[in-house]
């Protein structure tokens, strides 16, 4: 290798000359495009160590038309949910030897069609989590052609999707509290026009009607932060003499609440139990531990990945709604045995 190709780092046409081949030969052993006998390819992977040779990104992406890019829409990137979902996806972008671009729509359905617009054209495939009312039009921004993953969203018949069965999932979590003779359960809910928290709510009120009366049903206002939890159990505690359960829509309101009741010296569970949704990784480490409606979310986000990869590889071609069946991890905020 010549002293001005060290110096400026070796080419193509470097590797070509040191393998004893041609470059029309590295661009498809570089690319992986087509079939190149194995001797070739050995001497030209070989060639490529020794002179510690870079494929230029641009370049390649206009050969094979990829840009080794994802794209990931997010309602919004704050919290330990949201960590645990880009975790997930990024572990299985790293398998792949893929990249992500994160964004954030803050909940805004105008703000998530422009980032699509913006992301077209750069990213090859997009996971996209939509779990606000008018999904659909939302879902027609994306191009027809442009790989997509949708998650917790309304059930799509034109895009494949990951979905948590919330319904079932918060229905099995109130039924837990009126087996351990709860009678004035409080739910804390989520945002308005989020898809997720109607259904939890829905979950939640269709256990308290199955209990024929016997129940009482405290609906309180709530937007999946901590905070909302906290001026929840700060309501909670004014009338703690008739609220004995919390049902909290997600588990970052639940550790809000519970943060409050425990200032305000209410024993969880003793006096009042409480359960969230979700298990984020902080829901195990809390006093008392929280019980909650268990979703791997990382996994979530790793099959995401993984299932917009396979699309952008030509496979999966039909659409597949996967859902995701939560389970009910018991823990010490709600005193009652499975």
């Amino acid at each position: 290798m010549t002293k001005s190709s060290t110096s400026k780092g070796a080419t193509v046409k470097d590797v070509a000359k040191k393998a004893g081949v041609s470059i029309a030969s590295v661009s498809r052993v570089v690319n992986n495009l087509g079939t190149v006998a194995t001797p070739t390819r050995d001497a030209i992977l070989s060639a490529i160590e020794t002179l510690n040779y870079t494929p230029h990104s641009a370049g390649r992406a206009l050969v094979t038309r990829r840009n080794n890019l994802i794209g990931v829409i997010l309602p919004d990137i704050y919290g330990e949910y949201f960590s645990e979902l880009v975790r997930g996806i990024d572990i299985a972008a790293r398998a792949h030897k893929q990249h992500i671009l994160v964004a954030s729509s803050h909940g805004d359905g105008a703000e998530a069609r422009q980032l699509i617009k913006q992301m077209y054209g750069r990213i090859d495939g997009l996971i996209l989590m939509s779990p606000y009312l008018g999904s659909s039009e939302l879902e027609s921004a994306i191009p027809a052609e442009l790989p997509t993953i949708l998650l917790n969203g309304a059930l799509s018949h034109g895009r494949s999707s990951i979905t948590i069965d919330n319904f079932n999932g918060a229905k099995a979590a109130v039924e837990h509290l009126i087996k351990g003779n709860k009678r004035n359960i409080a739910f804390i809910g989520g945002p308005d026009g989020n898809i997720e928290a109607e259904q939890r709510l829905a979950g939640y009120q269709e256990a308290i009607s199955n209990a024929k009366g016997a129940v009482k049903a405290v609906i309180m206002p709530g937007d999946f932060t901590e905070m909302a939890g906290a001026r929840a159990g700060e309501d909670i505690a004014a009338c703690s003499h008739e609220i004995d359960a919390v049902f909290a829509a997600n588990d970052m309101m639940a550790l809000g609440c519970l943060s409050v009741l425990a200032r305000k010296g209410i024993n969880v569970p003793k006096d009042i139990a409480v359960v969230g949704f979700d298990d984020v990784p902080l829901a195990r480490f809390v006093q008392p531990a929280l019980t909650t409606i268990g979703v791997n979310i990382t996994d979530m986000g790793r099959n995401a990945l993984d299932q917009v990869f396979a699309q952008i590889n030509g496979e999966n071609r039909h659409v597949e709604d996967i859902i995701i069946q939560p389970s009910l991890i018991v823990r010490g905020s709600c005193g009652i045995q499975e």
